[in-house]
């Protein structure tokens, strides 16, 4: 059996989608002849908590943690909300006060590639310690934060160990990258270091496969991709929703306001008196003031109920017993890498999918290979309309759902098994 050992920062209690890849690839690991080691910071700071993910921790796994000090501790004297944001890589370009831009200016450029680039050294030092008294066959980093990848590359370069770098999102490429306030020479490190571990890894592994055509651009390291997937959870209780209910879950922020979607659903239900009365817009997770104030503009917020955060438990419960799951991504370039988890978690829950972000996104192949639902541009309104009124049919005659193909191999299981082989290789 193989040894990895793990290092990762996003680990329970920690919520989120972050801490759910590896939390999931340790739960299966042993089935494939992997037997790991987690490594995660004693004291973190996390945005989000989760209790309920605890459970689902192998109970006989070795977990080996180290304190971590993180600025973002000293931060939230000056301002606990926008530090939790931005500790999230939440930043809205809307508004943004001078105390923000100086905390982002910080961010970007005192601390590289992040805020948690003090655990480096020292994570260094103790593993290497570690890895000399037990027997371990294969290195394993997850980001972001992207500083854990620097530990594994010098572990690699100290023991002649085995590295696998895992992203879970792009470096440089990805969506609030831009907004780190980067002056020209830090913008410079970032791209050196992101070079110097791509090139460096034994191999990397990425969620998309637009992120592996950037990155083939700068390695010629082997890169493989591996989703992220859904879990094969036990039986969840539920009855299906009596209205017409498109839920979104998860953060839904400045930037991520489909209001071509808000458009069309006002202008159905002018139309429409009972479309009106049966539409109801769950949202589970954050919303944005600005993604409220244009659902009030649209005269939609009668219908909005807004849940708050909610356990991944009750995540998937709401996922199925919705009519229609809701799917949004920023409408830019730098997002058609991004394939949110949830995605996955949609296709099991086996309910019609409306998707929503650029033209090219990765989104729109998964949903179309697995015939899943269907994929808009912010400016296919009229398809988009067509759609939800097909949709809203169905759902009047009671005969709404999907027949959705091949969701198999995006199952957690799956996936650990491939992840498992590049291990073993």
């Amino acid at each position: 059996m193989k040894r990895a050992l793990i290092i990762t920062y996003y680990w329970p209690p920690a919520g989120g989608p972050g801490v759910q890849r590896w939390l999931k690839f340790v739960k299966y690991f042993r089935e494939f002849g992997v037997e790991p080691i987690v490594y995660v910071p004693e004291n973190p700071n996390y945005p989000l908590v989760d209790s309920n993910f605890s459970s689902e921790i192998p109970s006989d796994i070795e977990i080996i943690k180290l304190p971590i000090n993180e600025p973002y501790r000293f931060a939230k004297l000056f301002s606990k909300k926008k530090t939790k944001q931005i500790s999230s890589g939440i930043i809205s370009k809307k508004e943004i006060s001078v105390m923000e831009k100086l905390m982002l200016y910080v961010r970007g450029n005192f601390f590289i590639p992040d805020a948690r680039v003090g655990w480096v050294k020292p994570s260094v030092e103790f593993l290497s310690k570690y890895i000399s008294e037990n027997a371990v066959d294969v290195v394993i980093t997850t980001g972001p934060p992207h500083s854990l990848h620097l530990i594994g590359m010098q572990l690699q370069k100290e023991l002649n160990v085995k590295w696998i770098a895992d992203f879970r999102d792009p470096w440089t490429t990805i969506h609030y990258h831009k907004s780190l306030r980067l002056n020209k020479s830090s913008e410079r490190k970032h791209k050196e270091l992101e070079a110097l571990v791509l090139k460096s890894a034994d191999v990397v592994v990425v969620t998309s496969p637009t992120t592996k055509k950037e990155f083939e651009m700068i390695t010629e390291t082997p890169i493989a991709v591996i989703t992220n997937g859904y879990d094969i959870s036990e039986k969840i209780n539920f009855e299906m929703d009596s209205g017409f209910s498109i839920s979104h879950i998860g953060s839904l922020l400045s930037e991520r306001n489909p209001e071509v979607l808000w458009k069309v659903l006002s202008e159905i239900c002018k139309e429409n008196p009972d479309f009106k009365n049966d539409l109801q817009l769950k949202f589970a997770g954050a919303v944005s003031e600005e993604v409220k104030k244009s659902l009030e503009n649209f005269k939609l917020i009668d219908s909005c109920k807004f849940l708050g955060y909610v356990s991944h438990s009750e995540a998937l419960k709401l996922q199925r017993q919705s009519q229609v799951l809701l799917l949004v991504e920023i409408n830019s370039a730098e997002t058609k890498a991004i394939i949110p988890g949830k995605l996955f978690e949609y296709l099991a829950a086996m309910r019609p999918i409306i998707a929503l972000g650029p033209k090219e996104s990765d989104i729109e192949e998964i949903i179309t290979e697995t015939k899943s639902g269907k994929f808009f541009s912010y400016w296919d309104d009229d398809e988009l309309m067509a759609e939800i009124l097909q949709l809203y049919k169905e759902f009047k005659n009671g005969n709404l759902g999907i027949a959705s193909e091949g969701i198999e191999k995006y199952s957690r299981r799956e996936l650990t098994k491939q992840i498992a082989t590049l291990i073993q290789n």
